[in-house]
């Protein structure tokens, strides 16, 4: 029988509620408090505790919010700009010389269509808010331009420019500028050598 965990990194209904999600959750908390307060050998203490992998030359500046934290795994040079939000209730991967600009979010979690399908019931009779999640994955010298939003099952491939308020709902081919809502290709960039 999986565990509540491995159901929701399995892309199927899970209770949030479980104690282990619940404690990992607790522990992401506050590493987060620790990487938007601390200074110093504290603050990249916090970061390494945080992250379940980290390149080395990780930046992260201003406020930061996500919510597990081990689900994330970074390459080298990445850089995070203030305000953005890693719902990481499943996989987020970011590849090597990712720049995110402020205001971007990534939501690997979702809910029913239906809304007739958007709580279920366990077998004691309490009622639970149903929750399917997918992970998202950034390949190497992205840009993410400022207030971007990026749906779980996203894969970004490598050399890609994201424009700004884009909403990225579906896989993003190499070599590629995008914008738009939803976003779509604008224009194709030359490989990298």
């Amino acid at each position: 029988m999986m565990t509540e965990h491995e159901k929701l990194l399995a892309v199927q209904d899970y209770d949030y509620r479980d104690p282990e999600l619940q404690g990992i959750l607790a522990r992401g908390r506050k590493l987060v408090t620790a990487i938007n307060t601390a200074t110093g050998t504290q603050r990249a203490a916090a970061i390494q505790a945080f992250f379940g992998r980290t390149g080395v030359r990780l930046t992260i500046n201003g406020t930061f919010s996500a919510l597990y934290g081990q689900h994330m795994t970074v390459g080298d040079d990445v850089f995070i700009n203030g305000n953005c939000t890693f719902q990481d209730s499943n996989k987020i991967t970011l590849g090597n010389r990712v720049i995110i600009a402020p205001d971007t979010k990534f939501y690997c979690g979702a809910h029913d269509l239906d809304a007739t399908q958007r709580f279920g019931v366990r077998p004691d009779g309490s009622r639970y808010l149903v929750t399917y999640t997918k992970p998202i994955t950034v390949g190497d010298d992205v840009w993410i331009v400022g207030n971007v939003t990026i749906i779980g099952g996203v894969h970004i491939g490598n050399n890609v420019v994201v424009g700004a308020g884009a909403v990225v709902t579906k896989d993003v081919p190499a070599n590629t500028v995008v914008g738009g809502v939803p976003a779509r290709v604008i224009k194709p960039l030359a490989p990298l050598a």
